[in-house]
């Protein structure tokens, strides 16, 4: 009776643990989706400057192959590189981008107001679509129209306006000005922030691998280390894959454009091969807007825009991507969309344009506890079948 009363006793308190234990996890878990949640583009820009990072040792490691200089001197080499392309586009080409850019936002703002017109000749309600701007609306030319609009009481009255009229005009020049301010600071610090982060990674690699496989527990250490091995040399293959694939995008989406001779095409071309990062989506609306830029050259130049937009899409999705991306993923197009489509929808642009990445990581944990969980089961029992002499 004792002993049965002991294991009833041993019984209970092994209950208790495990409930109290799985109620700590649950809070935890909780708790990291709440952190999540409320920092998610904090995580997510250090998410990015981490990509950075991973692009630049990539390159530099594939620098190290064909030279035995330093680590730091062949990363220095590639951002010197990477520099000078930029500059290089910046100054040589920025008039051009610029013109090039206010010519396509304008013909975009056009083309959609004709949309809207289409499907109101055809009484489709578009009155919650509004395609104006406060500074004017597009003509179907490219240029743009300003229209003022006079209140009643300036009409009215050529005197002098009273305090309450200075104050409100004040009060949203303003408020105008700060929102444009805050919004490129933003931007700015954004942009700083990822690439300290990604010069900061790339310059040692190592230290913050070993910080990283020292926060896992000492018997999982080894399990750890595999994985985020294989996370590294994974997110590596793939960024030097999308960065041929999104400079191969470019070139052809521009020189084929050139061709047609539809405007702004350097401009749709850089806009091409940038959304080219985002697979499926990013396609999607980079023909759209190549599409959408060409209506105004006539139904013609649209129709060469849109069969070079498929070509572009063929040659990234059954040419280059099954060749220079076969060794760095393998996901369903299917599960990958999804997961865009869900990330999209709850983080925004950030969640779209890091989903496949994220999946990436996902994918190689899964099936790193797969393949342990089917070792034991692939190892052959000893036969218990006497042999024959």
């Amino acid at each position: 009776m004792t002993d049965l009363a002991d294991n009833r006793l041993q019984a209970r308190n092994d209950m208790a643990w495990a409930i109290a234990v799985g109620g700590i996890g649950i809070v935890l878990f909780a708790a990291l989706l709440t952190f999540a949640w409320q920092f998610a583009a904090t995580l997510f820009l250090l998410f990015a400057g981490m990509l950075l990072g991973v692009a630049l040792n990539a390159m530099t490691t594939l620098l190290g192959r064909l030279t035995a200089l330093p680590h730091a001197l062949r990363l220095a080499i590639v951002c010197l590189a990477m520099a000078g392309v930029l500059s290089g586009i910046v100054f040589l080409g920025g008039t051009t981008i610029a013109q090039q850019a206010t010519v396509l936002s304008n013909t975009i703002k056009s083309q959609l107001g004709n949309v809207k017109e289409f499907l109101e000749q055809r009484g489709v309600d578009t009155s919650y679509l509004d395609f104006t701007n406060a500074a004017g609306e597009a003509k179907p030319d490219g240029t743009a129209v300003t229209t003022t609009t006079t209140p009643p009481a300036a009409s009215q009255s050529h005197g002098i306006p009273g305090a309450g009229a200075l104050a409100s005009s004040g009060g949203a020049i303003i408020s105008q000005t700060l929102k444009v301010l805050l919004g490129t600071v933003s931007v700015v610090g954004n942009f700083f922030i990822v690439l300290f982060l990604g010069l900061a990674f790339a310059a040692q690699p190592s230290i913050y691998r070993a910080g990283l496989l020292f926060i896992a527990p000492a018997k999982y250490r080894a399990q750890a280390t595999v994985v985020v091995d294989r996370i590294g040399e994974t997110l590596e293959r793939w960024l030097i894959a999308q960065i041929i694939t999104m400079t191969a995008v470019f070139l052809v989406t521009w020189i084929g454009l050139a061709i047609i001779g539809i405007p702004s095409s350097f401009i749709l071309g850089i806009q091409a091969g940038l959304l080219a990062f985002i697979p499926t989506v990013g396609a999607i609306l980079g023909g759209l807007i190549v599409v959408l830029a060409s209506l105004a050259t006539g139904w013609i130049a649209a129709l060469s825009a849109f069969i070079l937009f498929l070509g572009v899409h063929a040659l990234e999705s059954y040419v280059l991507t099954p060749i220079i991306q076969r060794q760095a993923l393998d996901i369903p197009p299917a599960t990958l969309f999804a997961f865009q489509i869900l990330l999209g929808v709850v983080f925004g642009i950030w969640g779209l344009a890091l989903a496949l990445p994220l999946m990436a990581i996902a994918k190689v944990m899964i099936d790193h506890f797969k393949a342990e969980d089917q070792a034991p089961a692939q190892t052959p029992a000893p036969s218990s079948v006497p042999q024959l002499s």
